[in-house]
């Protein structure tokens, strides 16, 4: 039993890479055969889809004789089948369907609909009582600059026509000088009001999303830390940076919520925050993350929400519960229903999506210079991502965005 289910494991485990082939190369189709990349350095394997036996090159493949990741990589690709009468049918790989007329729509209305919803987002904003001295800027108008520079990706002077643009329809009462919009960013209490207003933008997309994943990205900045290296002899730099910790749905990749810490902080002590934050106004179905988030502790709390934890177990654990029933059983799953548990598993895949959705259109470098400015400035791209998801889907889910609060 055990030697059938390591097989079997083995199986599913190069099924996985040769997906992750299929995402990362292209494969080439000549006459006959199939080139594959090799994953490892260069050059490429040859793979021949036969009848009775399909080969390939590798050396996977010629010591063990059975399947290997780039034969799985070419079956994706082109689906055989043979009938009892051995007749070969091939048909190219069913590729994901783009509705391109919501998305045509959706991206040539973005920045129109952006200044309008990010308008409407402003506007749940309280202004701070005033109290002595000179008069402050509106906090939605700084707020409302902020989160339009950072989507424009200009510099903060080259932006100035932008507000110009906006206070003609009506955005901003008064167009900020430059430096005032880079002083704000550098206000504490914008933090808050920032992450208030992402959980806002996630809440039109609360009747669509149910399964979720979690993942961290690194966000690099303007500034150095120096370090000895004792090998060399000498001092050397290296770029300082930041991580987001987000949640997102997997459907539309929305960000339901998120921290900012520094470069190093663990991945997995976030899960259980994000998620209770989510769970106030999202039904959480169905919870997948990488093994870096792999606890008992973790696996227990998803459960108490009501939620399947889809999380990779490392290849040194054991089944032993030590108190979580969860873990136990979650761990036979994951050992005997192993294709199954990828397909759901599988589904993280979409943070990586999420993260390459900001970083493509926002950029993945931090021009402020203080540190509450950088993690404001983080704040503020993934606030711009969650408008431009909500437009997406007010073309092809045809939602109307309702920034209204309403927990679970």
């Amino acid at each position: 039993m055990m030697i059938e289910m390591d097989y079997n494991q083995l199986l599913e485990d190069r099924k996985l890479r040769g997906k992750e082939i299929v995402k990362s190369s292209k494969l080439t189709y000549l006459g006959d055969k199939w080139l594959v990349p090799s994953q490892t350095g260069n050059g490429s394997y040859t793979v021949k889809l036969e009848k009775d036996m399909p080969t390939c090159s590798c050396p996977d493949f010629e010591k063990r004789r059975i399947k290997c990741k780039h034969q799985f990589a070419v079956e994706i690709i082109v689906k055989k089948q043979i009938d009892e009468q051995g007749n070969i049918t091939v048909t190219k790989k069913v590729t994901y369907s783009q509705d391109w007329v919501a998305y045509d729509k959706s991206q040539t209305q973005q920045k129109e609909l952006f200044l309008k919803l990010l308008n409407d987002l402003c506007k749940t904003i309280q202004q701070p009582q005033y109290v002595f001295g000179r008069p402050k800027l509106l906090l939605s108008d700084m707020v409302f600059s902020s989160a339009l520079k950072v989507f424009t990706t200009f510099s903060l002077r080259r932006f100035t026509s932008d507000m110009k643009i906006a206070q003609e329809f009506g955005y901003i009462r008064k167009v900020p000088h430059y430096s005032s919009v880079a002083y704000y960013m550098e206000n504490p209490e914008l933090t808050q009001v920032i992450k208030e207003l992402i959980t806002i933008s996630s809440l039109p997309l609360k009747s669509v999303e149910q399964d979720f994943t979690v993942d961290s990205t690194g966000f690099s900045t303007s500034r150095f830390d120096r370090w000895f290296d004792y090998k060399y002899g000498k001092e050397k730099n290296i770029r300082k940076w930041l991580k987001a910790h987000v949640m997102s749905g997997v459907k539309t990749n929305i960000v339901t919520a998120l921290q900012v810490t520094t470069a190093h902080e663990h991945d997995t002590k976030f899960l259980q925050p994000l998620m209770i934050e989510t769970s106030e106004h999202f039904q959480i179905k169905e919870l997948s993350a990488d093994m870096g988030y792999s606890s008992r502790n973790n696996l227990d709390a998803i459960k108490e929400i009501g939620a399947m934890p889809y999380i990779p177990f490392k290849k040194n654990t054991t089944p032993r519960a030590n108190g979580s029933s969860t873990w136990h059983k979650m761990w036979y799953y994951f050992m005997y229903k192993h294709g199954e548990f990828t397909e759901h598993y599988h589904k993280r895949s979409n943070a990586e999506t999420v993260f390459h959705m900001i970083k493509s259109k926002f950029g993945d470098a931090i021009r402020s210079k203080t540190e509450t400015a950088q993690i404001n400035e983080v704040l503020l791209k993934v606030l711009c991502h969650n408008i431009c998801c909500v437009i997406q889907e007010m073309h092809e889910l045809k939602i109307e965005p309702n920034f209204f609060v309403e927990k679970v």
